[in-house]
């Protein structure tokens, strides 16, 4: 009973991949370097991935949001179906009219589902676009004052492994939050407070943020796409907290507080 674990290698993927594997089970990562590969922009590669698998989890790359997202999607799904997959996980992304349409077309696709719709990922400080600029000290974002919900990706890890392996969770939508709303402010305080630096956050423009993005190297492509999230979907549209999961899982989601703490280290140069 094989698992497929597309984005296998990003940040909820190798999570929930390496989960999948301490309790037992056959897991494919679904990756370019994957044995098969798997490419998103490559639909050759999706056959092979899907041949023998029971279940897969789908998170799409570069984002749901992104233009040709959805054909890939019903096209992939499709595909899962015909090959024998009988359950379905998808990450989703909160206030995304275009990731909504991606989850109907996995809640038509025939087979068990869950959908897990995220709020913006804590590991984007830690582990993403965010990092350097956190070690520099400055976070400058065109994120105005507007409160997020950040949620663990070690939360989204855990309610995915559940919903691939458990009973109990087909035709759930998990829509996972932290258990507080923070500002870019709040959280360059948290910060702060758990490295003993001074690290402080910078409202700046569209243009100003896309400029510096590209200084620490982001790629073009990832900068559009940051660039498109920030002015569209950060607006305050998301600025409340849900219980997913607790629903989920039976228990709280991790606060940012101990995600600060329990990451201070990475957060000095080399760290």
């Amino acid at each position: 009973m094989t698992i497929l674990v597309t984005g296998g290698t990003g940040k909820t993927g190798r999570r929930i991949a390496a989960r999948l594997q301490t309790l037992g089970h056959a897991v494919r990562v679904g990756s370019r370097t994957g044995a098969p590969p798997f490419d998103w922009a490559d639909r050759a590669t999706w056959g092979p991935a899907l041949d023998g698998a029971h279940a897969a989890y789908i998170a799409y790359y570069p984002d749901l949001a992104f233009p040709g997202a959805l054909e890939d999607l019903r096209a992939f799904t499709e595909q899962a179906v015909e090959a024998g997959v009988a359950r379905l996980v998808l990450l989703s992304g909160r206030g995304e009219a275009l990731a909504e349409a991606g989850e109907q077309v996995v809640r038509e696709s025939g087979v068990a589902w869950t959908i897990v719709r995220c709020g913006w990922f804590m590991q984007n400080f830690s582990e993403g676009y965010l990092l350097e600029p956190v070690r520099d000290g400055v976070i400058a974002l065109p994120a105005g004052d507007v409160a997020e919900p950040f949620v663990d990706v070690d939360d989204i890890a855990d309610v995915s492994v559940a919903a691939l392996t458990e009973d109990g969770h087909a035709g759930m939508l998990y829509e996972l939050t932290g258990p507080r709303l923070l500002t870019f402010a709040d959280v360059a305080a948290e910060l702060s407070k758990a490295t003993g630096r001074d690290i402080t956050y910078v409202p700046v423009t569209a243009g100003e943020y896309a400029a510096g993005a590209a200084a620490h190297g982001v790629p073009p492509g990832e900068i559009e796409l940051l660039t498109m999230l920030f002015t569209e979907i950060l607006d305050g549209r998301n600025a409340y907290v849900t219980d997913g999961v607790r629903a989920a899982l039976g228990r709280p989601a991790r606060d940012f507080t101990g995600f600060a703490r329990d990451n201070a280290a990475v957060w000095v140069a080399g760290g």
